[in-house]
């Protein structure tokens, strides 16, 4: 049995000494710590893996930790490892990343419960339902996308969804939505804006012989693709590369990217921090997959 405890507060002395002296009183093993202490906001950013050694549970935990809590003004969480959240994916036409979250997730690399997938296209309606998961098509457009978005909530309210991934899911959810669910949707995209916009982006990169591809995943808010940054990569490029190069390796670095956001927000390491995020690194063992295949 191991839990994660996330605490974010304004910055004071004694925050680490009242967490470590609780989880010590209460014979739990912290396993490994990070902290952040953001001098520019005077926030204060903390995950603790432990394990309680004398059988103590969550919410025995979570009631005596309220006390440390109060004091202290935390924001604060204790997360069963075993329990893992509940995602649904959201895609259109391009199933790069659809696909590659669908085998980390069937090979154990990815510690969530995907519990459905929504679409506005049925190309990937075999994919889906070929790995025993509810497909959800949800047709789009301008004149009834306030029906298509009520659906949507609907289905992560049934699905009990604890985050959205849009895994290239190529629609844009209005603010309303954004609002509703804020800090609780991801998204994926290339990481050339704001230089190349619209259709063909990474055509646009070639013609300006562009040396770095990258691709950024973020939480989702109103303002489009200016969420707070979770994960980013890059992978360079030459003058050798065609165009079809371009795409083929964008979206190679997209997959990666998304991945590790998806694995990072599920395993409670990142934190909000404004407009932008604090990402802590895993745990020993914490990428470690069920099987090979």
């Amino acid at each position: 049995m191991a839990f994660v405890l996330t605490v974010q507060c304004t910055s004071r002395r004694g925050i680490v000494a009242a967490i470590s002296r609780y989880l010590a009183e209460r014979g739990c093993n912290i396993t490994d710590s990070a902290q952040f202490d953001d001098a520019q906001t005077g926030k204060f950013f903390m995950r603790v893996s432990f394990e309680p050694e004398t059988g103590a549970t969550r919410d025995e935990l979570s009631e005596g930790f309220t006390e440390v809590a109060e004091e202290f003004g935390m924001d604060w969480g204790i997360n069963d490892t075993a329990q893992r959240i509940k995602v649904l994916l959201m895609v259109s036409n391009f199933g790069h990343c659809l696909n590659d979250l669908l085998y980390r997730w069937r090979i154990g690399a990815l510690p969530v419960d995907i519990v459905g997938v929504v679409s506005n296209h049925l190309t990937y309606q075999k994919v889906v339902v070929n790995h025993d998961l509810p497909f959800h098509h949800i047709n789009v457009t301008k004149e009834n996308k306030p029906q298509a978005e009520a659906r949507l909530l609907e289905v992560v309210e049934t699905s009990g969804a604890d985050l959205v991934v849009l895994a290239r899911y190529m629609q844009i959810l209005s603010d309303t939505l954004c609002q509703k669910m804020s800090g609780r949707i991801i998204n994926i995209h290339h990481s050339f804006l704001p230089s190349f916009k619209g259709a063909n982006p990474y055509k646009q990169a070639f013609q300006r012989g562009v040396k770095l591809i990258g691709a950024t995943a973020h939480y989702v808010t109103a303002d489009l693709d200016e969420g707070p940054i979770i994960e980013q990569d890059t992978i360079r490029v030459t003058h050798a590369q065609s165009p079809g190069d371009y795409v083929t390796l964008g979206r190679d670095v997209e997959a990666q990217v998304l991945a590790r956001a998806v694995h990072a927000h599920a395993q409670h390491r990142v934190f909000q921090n404004g407009d932008k995020t604090v990402v802590f690194p895993a745990s020993p063992g914490d990428y470690t997959s069920e099987r090979m295949g």
